[in-house]
């Protein structure tokens, strides 16, 4: 399959990937939740690319975030990696399917060009090609080596730097377009719990105990974008507060992200879980407390 995230980078083909996270690694926990593809979801291809992935946390959102992300890989055009996970992927809740006329859908991006003067890898201000309809008298050549804007092969040094450059800045260059996050209490927050997914719920209880035992000024960020990664508001905060808290059913994955982007500027502590069931909360509580210290 990560060959082909790869092949759609290139051929910045529109699709989206589900991917409900289990127990790993191999067949490992089939039917119980784990949050340890996040690394896989971002470099799991070979060579330099960016991809689009987002992380729900409820049912509801698994259709809101859904729509969001064909959106997004039509806008950008781009593989979109949808990151749930197992607990996400068998709960019932109650969704609202609002009617079709107001979903909102990101059309197409259709050349005006006539055949002959388009090319499919030509692109504008906003790096993104755009397409046309096959069947309407449009020549293409695609392949998943390094091309030219008409897209033929082209296996020069020079090309390839062209062609991966804007591959990513496509991406990076419209980050803050792309970054969905939630957040609260983060006005006066001296520490800041970072999660996603399932863990971002069970982390609500985590810090419920902490203010309980008198911990006070803990914000809460939840990543619904998690690729790419809000680098700058990390970076932002990390010069105002004491410590982020990062609980993630893994050994340590978007904890890196954080760390990175946190510099040493404050403390950053991970609260692991191998997966198979979520986090307990006094888990998150602990560290909560760990990082008053």
């Amino acid at each position: 399959m990560m060959e082909n995230i790869g092949l759609g980078a290139m051929l910045e083909t529109p699709c989206v990937v589900v991917n409900v996270q289990r127990g790993g690694p191999s067949t490992g926990l089939p039917t119980l939740p784990g949050q340890a593809d996040m690394m896989q979801a971002r470099w799991g291809s070979h060579g330099d690319y960016e991809i689009i992935a987002l992380s729900p946390n409820s049912p509801q959102e698994c259709f809101d975030l859904t729509i969001q992300a064909f959106n997004f890989s039509e806008k950008y055009r781009v593989p979109v990696m949808f990151m749930m996970d197992e607990c996400v992927g068998h709960m019932t809740e109650k969704v609202v399917i609002p009617p079709a006329e107001e979903i909102e859908i990101y059309p197409r991006r259709l050349t005006k060009k006539k055949p002959g003067e388009y090319l499919p890898f030509e692109y504008g201000k906003d790096l993104v090609p755009d397409m046309a309809h096959a069947g309407d008298g449009y020549f293409f050549h695609v392949t998943g080596l390094t091309h030219d804007e008409r897209g033929y092969p082209d296996m020069s040094w020079q090309t390839q730097e062209k062609c991966v450059h804007r591959l990513l800045d496509k991406i990076n260059k419209n980050a803050d377009d792309i970054y969905i996050l939630e957040e609260e209490n983060m006005d006066n927050a001296e520490i800041v719990v970072v999660s996603y997914g399932i863990t971002s719920r069970v982390a609500l209880r985590g810090i419920q105990l902490a203010e309980e035992a008198g911990i006070k000024n803990i914000g809460r960020i939840r990543l619904i974008t998690i690729w790419p990664f809000p680098e700058k508001r990390i970076r932002e905060l990390s010069s105002k507060i004491k410590a982020f808290v990062v609980p993630e059913m893994n050994y340590g994955q978007m904890v890196l992200e954080v760390e990175r982007c946190a510099a040493n500027r404050c403390k950053t502590i991970l609260v692991p879980h191998a997966g198979g069931t979520v986090h307990k909360p006094e888990l998150i509580y602990e560290a909560i407390k760990e990082a008053t210290k």
